[in-house]
């Protein structure tokens, strides 16, 4: 803070405790998960957090179903007695269409380095994002008989078409390198990238490219690429995407998506000891829930 005194400016320092509290909550969607999620009077923004963590199984813009439901235990920052922010979430269920997901948040005694992991220690990442951009609607699914818009014939379809607006970012599934950038027939502009020997994933109709990628660029998974567009034979802007494995097309909706690494060996007594009572505590907050929620159904 700077302040005036006798005509001279004068920096001082105010340093502030942050108090850091643990909170809960507990939504049941209804319509949406934003409004769930304001109905239970959490965050756009920690809601967003919940979609990071799960969105390697659940995808939000297809999958959620009425009944779905969800908890959270999360941190809460607070300054001389008043809310400043949202913390980091401790640990989290989601029950989506009958399934249910757990995640918890451990921090690596060696690298200091904290992710989400399963209760038996699995990594929630993925090497691949389920999708690579924000979309509004898929406007053509992966199949082998597939009527072209333009060309006017019947096809296979070996990709997904993801509709969004012009200029959406696209982003790259996974770590990996460009192999390709350019035109690439009626795919209009392409950029293909590599991920290490058995995956490849392609990305066409864009509209531009990332200026600092080139081929042989490495990039990271979650990296933006390329801009959503309509370029080569393409209706209106949107992501084609294909996923290839050894070479060979493979659904991207569907296929099987190899994990990241799980807790080391040496750290799962740590992991264990560190995470079960954060699991006894979400299990009681959901079942508390449950339990209230039926009692105000009944009434």
């Amino acid at each position: 803070m700077v302040e005036r005194k006798s005509g001279v400016l004068v920096a001082k320092t105010y340093n502030h405790i942050i108090e850091t509290r643990e909170a809960h909550a507990h939504g049941v969607i209804e319509s949406s998960l934003f409004l769930a999620a304001q109905k239970a009077g959490i965050s756009q923004n920690l809601i967003m957090e919940l979609a990071g963590i799960f969105g390697w199984d659940i995808d939000f813009a297809l999958d959620i179903r009425k009944g779905d439901n969800f908890t959270v235990l999360y941190e809460e920052l607070f300054r001389n007695g008043e809310k400043i922010s949202d913390g980091n979430i401790l640990a989290a269920e989601f029950t989506n269409n009958g399934k249910t997901y757990r995640a918890v948040r451990y921090t690596n005694p060696q690298t200091n380095r904290s992710e989400y992991f399963t209760p038996d220690g699995k990594s929630m990442k993925k090497a691949f994002l389920r999708t690579p951009v924000n979309f509004s609607r898929i406007s053509s699914r992966f199949t082998v008989n597939r009527y072209h818009p333009i060309l006017h014939k019947f096809r296979s379809h070996k990709g997904v078409d993801y509709a969004a607006k012009r200029g959406t970012p696209i982003h790259a599934a996974g770590d990996g390198k460009v192999i390709f950038k350019g035109k690439k027939g009626g795919y209009g502009n392409v950029i293909i990238l590599q991920h290490g020997s058995k995956y490849s994933t392609l990305y066409a109709h864009l509209k531009s490219y990332n200026r600092k990628l080139r081929k042989g660029s490495k990039v990271k998974q979650g990296q933006t690429i390329a801009y959503v567009g309509s370029s080569g034979l393409a209706t209106g802007p949107h992501l084609h995407y294909e996923f290839r494995v050894n070479g060979t097309h493979r659904n991207p909706l569907t296929v099987h998506l190899p994990e990241s690494k799980p807790v080391p060996k040496r750290y799962m007594a740590d992991f264990e000891l560190t995470t079960t009572p954060v699991f006894a505590q979400l299990d009681l907050v959901t079942r508390s829930s449950q339990l209230a929620l039926a009692d105000t159904a009944a009434e």
